[in-house]
């Protein structure tokens, strides 16, 4: 394919540019060590994270009207302390604590990757999180975005349609101008059923050591890079 038709990359946030997983473990520690908590914080972190898709299907399906990641997990994380028998946390603990999303930690290579690729393309969040923790995470993080573009503009999750489409028209571009990085390939599906161009970055270890990932990428994806420095260097910059 012709790079010079590329004009923005779009990314996926949760699992593609930050570890998720080790940073919501380790914030859980800390509260725990703070108040005394004896849990598994990695199992934890899995299953706040499992509660992620079907509260946002919730949305699409009209059980809940439009909600923001922010509150959604917050909906889980209640359920879960709940579940794990944790009790007294103050309501600034509670919240200090879901905020934890807001604070994820890029993997390795994804400061140094996202520098490189922003030489060439205009880059931009293109997450189910909402803009607020999008916007502190990457002043967190250090993430060098153009925009912050998600779901949360359109009022649709991921893996609507309008979603994809709506970045693009937001971008001042065709979709066939913009390609969607991620490391879950059924988003990068749906993204290409939208019209944009896929990149597959797979991240092997988003879900732990003892949980397999499927990184066999689908031969229709544009790109297969093994981090966003690859990345970089098959899009010539």
């Amino acid at each position: 394919m012709d790079i010079s038709e590329i004009k923005a990359l779009t990314f996926d946030v949760f699992g593609t540019v930050v570890d998720w997983r080790s940073s919501i473990t380790r914030e859980g520690r800390r509260l725990g060590e703070a108040r005394g908590i004896d849990v598994d914080w990695s199992t934890f972190a899995d299953d706040w994270r499992a509660g992620y898709g079907p509260s946002m299907s919730r949305v699409r399906e009209g059980e809940l009207p439009w909600t923001n990641i922010d509150a959604l997990h917050r909906m889980v994380l209640d359920e879960l302390l709940e579940k794990y028998g944790i009790t007294g946390l103050t309501e600034e603990e509670k919240d200090d604590f879901n905020k934890a999303w807001h604070r994820l930690a890029p993997w390795p290579d994804s400061v140094s990757g996202l520098t490189r690729l922003k030489k060439r393309f205009v880059l931009a969040t293109l997450s189910n999180g909402n803009v607020a923790l999008l916007t502190n995470m990457a002043k967190n993080a250090g993430l060098p975005w153009d925009c912050i573009l998600s779901a949360e503009l359109f009022k649709h999750y991921k893996p609507d349609p309008e979603t994809y489409l709506g970045a693009a028209s937001l971008l001042g571009l065709e979709p066939g101008e913009v390609m969607m990085v991620a490391a879950h390939q059924n988003d990068l599906r749906s993204a290409q059923k939208a019209g944009l161009k896929a990149a597959f970055v797979p991240r092997p270890d988003e879900f732990g050591p003892q949980r397999e990932v499927d990184t066999t990428p689908d031969p229709a994806f544009d790109f297969v890079a093994s981090s966003f420095e690859e990345l970089a260097t098959m899009l010539g910059v």
